[in-house]
């Protein structure tokens, strides 16, 4: 089933009479509870027409590094493999990526699209749409509820986006029933399209920035997303409400990067939750669903989500009201980037994000709240944490990494007591992390990173 509610077309232009159905994939990067895909599927088999995917593979995304695409081209091979078994071709074309669906659409009678939530993803579909002389309809599948469906507005916090989704679930937590194009388009001739067989090659084709390595600790890809869901909830749900935040044990899904490429629908994730009776569910369904989407609220509808300018007025008008205080120290971006403080946990949290890809998410916290006191000003300290959160994590770059960061500095939380340096924007210290748990420990499990 999909919901109306999903479906937006984002042109008035007619359907044409030409070769195919197009399906420009590019947020929602999987063949699975895909309702873009079902969508598009839909529309080939009611035209009588056979369906193509394209994914346009831009080397200029901002901030991607060569991290970011192989762990995306991992992923993009399976799905080239999983939709042919379909019979549906899959044209990946190094362009950007409003260039080459307007190109394709050329010989497309209608294009379905998924949907993206930030600034440079909504410039590619707007784009698209006024320059393409047929349909351009886009279905959301990255949201369990759609962004405006939720919310017609931002919302102040998790408290008040909470009663507004649960109010909506029950329409919206229902599985996607999965079809198949009624005619082949594997024979349909394309130039230019990549051979995503070796990834590897079209790395070297690309020409992007290749100073952050891939990681070996996460592999791209919808299978490695759904054996690591698997493992959380045969292993670690039980206890995810009470351990999550202790870094010395692995209590985490592990999804976010899947989720992030759009490798692993976050529906289908929920789903698969509910079905288990463990006691840490309702804290799991927080996190993927309200959490995750008042990231998604916050990036859709603050177009300053990306600046400093995006937090609150309470909290930008706290620290500016304590800017000038004396900080206990000062460190260049270089000597953070590096993990030379005088901070063990907060080098060990910089080192785990340097080598694995990503941070455990309760030092994440204590990472960029401590980047706050050692910075000369607010203003540098929020470009500093956005440029390494964007740098190394997988998981960067998009709502969530946007919105982690911003709550640092007070968003989607509340004053507390005012303090040096932070004003009323919420204070962490290594005692905390210590009353929590063994934070020594944590600096030797990362240490063994390493080796």
């Amino acid at each position: 089933m999909i919901q109306p509610t999903r479906i937006r077309r984002l042109n008035a232009r007619e359907i044409k009479k030409a070769d195919f159905v197009l399906y420009w994939m590019q947020a929602s990067q999987r063949t699975e509870s895909n309702h873009a895909l079902e969508y598009a599927v839909h529309k080939a088999n009611e035209l009588g027409q056979p369906l193509v995917v394209f994914f346009g593979l831009t080397e200029g995304y901002p901030e991607a590094n060569e991290r970011h695409y192989t762990f995306m081209l991992e992923g993009l091979a399976e799905v080239k493999l999983k939709l042919e078994k379909k019979g549906i071709r899959f044209v990946v074309r190094c362009v950007s990526p409003e260039v080459g669906a307007n190109e394709m659409s050329q010989r497309a009678s209608l294009v379905v699209t998924d949907r993206g939530y930030l600034k440079v993803q909504k410039a590619w579909r707007a784009k698209a749409a006024a320059d393409m002389d047929c349909p351009l309809i886009q279905v959301e599948s990255d949201a369990i509820v759609p962004v405006e469906e939720a919310s017609p507005k931002e919302e102040y916090a998790a408290a008040t986006l909470r009663p507004k989704i649960r109010k909506k679930l029950p329409d919206y937590l229902v599985a996607l029933k999965e079809g198949k194009p009624i005619k082949d388009s594997l024979s349909l001739d394309f130039d230019r399209s990549l051979d995503l067989d070796d990834v590897q090659r079209v790395l070297g084709l690309l020409r992007v920035d290749a100073s952050v390595e891939k990681t070996n600790f996460y592999k791209g890809g919808a299978d490695q997303a759904k054996r690591h869901l698997q493992s959380f909830l045969g292993e670690k749900l039980d206890h995810f409400r009470d351990l999550r935040n202790n870094p010395t044990l692995d209590y985490l899904s592990h999804l976010s990067p899947y989720l992030h490429f759009g490798q692993i629908s976050p529906l289908s994730v929920a789903l698969k939750t509910m079905e288990t009776e463990s006691p840490g569910k309702e804290a799991f369904l927080e996190e993927l669903i309200v959490r995750r989407e008042l990231s998604l609220n916050f990036v859709h509808y603050n177009e300053l989500y990306d600046v400093y300018g995006g937090i609150p007025a309470w909290a930008q008008k706290a620290l500016a009201a304590h800017q000038d205080d004396p900080r206990p120290r000062i460190y260049s971006r270089a000597e953070l980037e590096s993990g030379q403080t005088h901070d063990p946990y907060w080098n060990a949290a910089q080192l785990e994000m340097i080598i694995t890809g990503k941070m455990h998410g309760y030092m994440r916290m204590y990472w960029g709240k401590k980047i706050i006191e050692w910075s000369r000003t607010p203003e540098e300290a929020f470009r500093t944490a956005l440029y390494l959160n964007n740098k190394y994590e997988l998981d960067g770059r998009d709502p969530n990494g946007y919105t982690g960061v911003a709550w640092c500095f007070g968003k989607h939380d509340r004053p507390w007591q005012p303090r040096p340096v932070f004003g009323g924007v919420r204070y962490m210290n290594d005692r905390g992390l210590r009353r929590k748990f063994d934070a020594d420990q944590y600096v030797r499990m990362v240490e063994r990173l390493r080796k």
